[in-house]
């Protein structure tokens, strides 16, 4: 039965002291339980990264290099330092992804002009000499383990996907990001183990999680994707091009006159599949070579179904919603695929826009402030 406390319904003061509660919550408790900080020496062959990704299952890894040697990513000192001497060990210089190796892979050149064709011998430069490639390994951050969700909702709001957090900073009491940082050991925090923590907290968000993406206004559009006629390795470079991680795989419009090597918009188009830039992360160095000279669709349809099958899962379905999908509904699905972006369709399954990670953390966060 509801009751009422000078004139407040109390299901309202509820709500409102589990919301507090929920942004109260310091990022610390969110990697209180994620693994050792996997990372690579700036030595590291891009060969030795990519088995890292891969053994790992992670797509992307911090790069430690001997102090004072280098500038960090975005001019940042983030440092690792011996938790009982205090002395510097190694400097994080960047954040090497998927789509820099791919982004190296998919190159016409190396250094000095010369084609190369031998996998091999691309995939054996060191892993410092492509950070910057993509923009996203010159944004390394840290979070302050005191920082907030609240807080930490605003920088992975703004497109950060993932944050360095000190498990013994000595900036305990200062709050909200910290560019310059040292600590004797880190831990991940990526936007999906924000979404994870989020998508438990369901019955605190339920005046956001039962609003629909339209009544949100959380679709963004236009969408630029590739057709199913383009190249893994145009797809790749057009993706670099667009700072793009994933994109919508698309039904050609005419596959005779249309140029597949180039982003089309997919706006009204019908969605057959998605090319990720993690989806190359389970074929072989060896078969890279190999592949990229494939269309997306016969990379999605064949390499990713041998993969799967070796893992014992099922190949990765498409994932979609619709504009009138409730919020609670995609979170399910972003959380369960482990995916970071839903495609919006509509009853037709042609693409009306897409719904990321980013955009859902922001109106989260918009709602917990009204």
């Amino acid at each position: 039965m509801q009751t009422t406390m000078m004139g407040v319904k109390t299901d309202h003061i509820q709500t409102a002291i589990q919301q507090h509660r929920l942004t109260d919550t310091k990022v610390k408790e969110l990697v209180s339980d994620n693994r050792r900080l996997v990372e690579v020496p700036y030595t590291a062959t891009l060969a030795h990264t990519l088995n890292t990704l891969v053994a790992n299952q992670v797509v992307a890894v911090p790069v430690a290099a001997p102090p004072g040697h280098w500038i960090g990513a975005g001019g940042s000192m983030i440092l690792e330092s011996d938790k009982h001497t205090g002395a510097v060990r190694k400097h994080y210089i960047g954040m090497v992804t998927m789509l820099d190796i791919l982004s190296h892979i998919a190159g016409d050149k190396l250094e000095g002009g010369e084609e190369v064709e031998n996998m091999e011998e691309r995939m054996s430069v060191s892993v410092s000499s492509v950070i910057g490639h993509c923009l996203e390994s010159l944004s390394l951050w840290t979070l302050n383990p005191s920082t907030s969700i609240l807080d930490c909702m605003e920088v992975f709001s703004k497109g950060i996907h993932r944050a360095l957090v000190p498990l013994d900073s000595n900036m305990e009491n200062v709050a909200g990001v910290e560019l310059v940082e040292s600590a004797s050991t880190y831990r991940m925090l990526t936007q999906m183990d924000l979404m994870r923590f989020l998508k438990g907290k369901e019955s605190e968000l339920r005046h956001v999680f039962d609003l629909t993406l339209s009544e949100l206004s959380v679709v963004v559009e236009p969408i630029f994707g590739v057709t199913g006629h383009t190249k893994v390795i145009d797809a790749v470079k057009s993706m670099r091009a667009g700072s793009l991680n994933a994109v919508p795989i698309v039904e050609s419009t005419n596959p005779a006159t249309e140029d597949h090597s180039q982003l089309v918009n997919g706006k009204g188009r019908k969605v057959i599949g998605t090319f990720s830039a993690t989806d190359l992360r389970g074929c072989p160095v060896s078969q890279l070579q190999s592949f990229l000279p494939a269309s997306v669709m016969e990379y999605t349809t064949s390499l990713l179904s041998v993969s799967a099958n070796m893992a014992g899962s099922s190949p990765r379905e498409l994932v979609t919603c619709y504009n009138e999908s409730r919020l609670g509904e995609v979170v399910d699905k972003l959380v369960v695929n482990h995916v970071h972006r839903v495609w919006v369709v509509d009853c037709n399954g042609l693409l009306d826009g897409l719904v990321s990670l980013t955009d859902i953390i922001r109106v989260i966060r918009s709602s917990l402030l009204e």
